[in-house]
């Protein structure tokens, strides 16, 4: 699989199906905390830094947060989405242990990333089996100075597997906040999937070399590039 040499691809809603409880639990937490949102409102967030969802939506972008409140409230969503995942455990979406083993076996390093924390991170690895050996990396929203659509996940990916080239780089996600992240890092390849919250149209209106069904698709993609 000489065509690409990092694939860089989100969890939630890309390679690992969790039901949508994640944007479910936030909106309920955000809620609870007195903040005026809805799914439209919360959905803007999809792919972003959970904290920084967080900040945003309990202040409505009208002046300095009380971080205190955005650390109960981010607790509150911590705990509210482990009692989803004990109801409702995530799994691998169809297809994509498959994937990451192609990638992989063709030389490619596949790294994850994710707005979720390392703690929220590490569970939902566990959960699904991922905890140690099936990728080459982790990078989480709390390892970088910003989250999506800044790059700087893509940046750490490249710096821990030591790839150097971004043309063969290839950004995979589900919301439009990953694929705004793939254009800033001027990765080669941007992969929008639909296996998340996004529909087609949603995806097409933001930057991206092609769209796919699933993660599962990735391979045959790379294989006929």
């Amino acid at each position: 699989m000489s065509g690409i040499d990092l694939a860089v691809l989100d969890i939630a809603g890309t390679t690992v199906q969790e039901h949508g409880a994640v944007y479910r639990v936030l909106e309920e937490a955000l809620r609870d905390a007195g903040a005026a949102v809805g799914p439209a409102e919360v959905a803007r967030w999809m792919g972003a830094d959970k904290r920084e969802s967080i900040r945003t939506l309990l202040t409505g972008n009208g002046g300095p947060p009380d971080e205190r409140l955005v650390e109960r409230v981010h607790d509150d969503f911590r705990g509210r989405l482990e009692r989803a995942y004990d109801e409702r455990p995530p799994a691998p979406l169809d297809g994509v242990p498959e994937a990451l083993a192609a990638l992989r076996a063709g030389g490619a390093r596949v790294v994850l990333t994710t707005g979720f924390d390392r703690e929220i991170t590490d569970d939902v690895l566990r959960r699904v089996g991922w905890a140690d050996g099936v990728v080459d990396g982790v990078v989480c929203a709390d390892d970088v100075p910003a989250g999506r659509p800044a790059p700087y996940m893509i940046f750490r990916a490249l710096e821990m597997t030591g790839v150097q080239r971004l043309a063969a780089t290839l950004v995979a996600g589900d919301t439009v906040r990953d694929l705004e992240a793939g254009a800033n890092a001027r990765a080669g390849w941007i992969v929008g999937v639909l296996t998340g919250g996004s529909d087609a149209g949603t995806l097409s209106r933001a930057p991206h070399t092609h769209l796919l069904a699933g993660v599962g698709e990735i391979p045959s993609l790379v294989a006929a590039a």
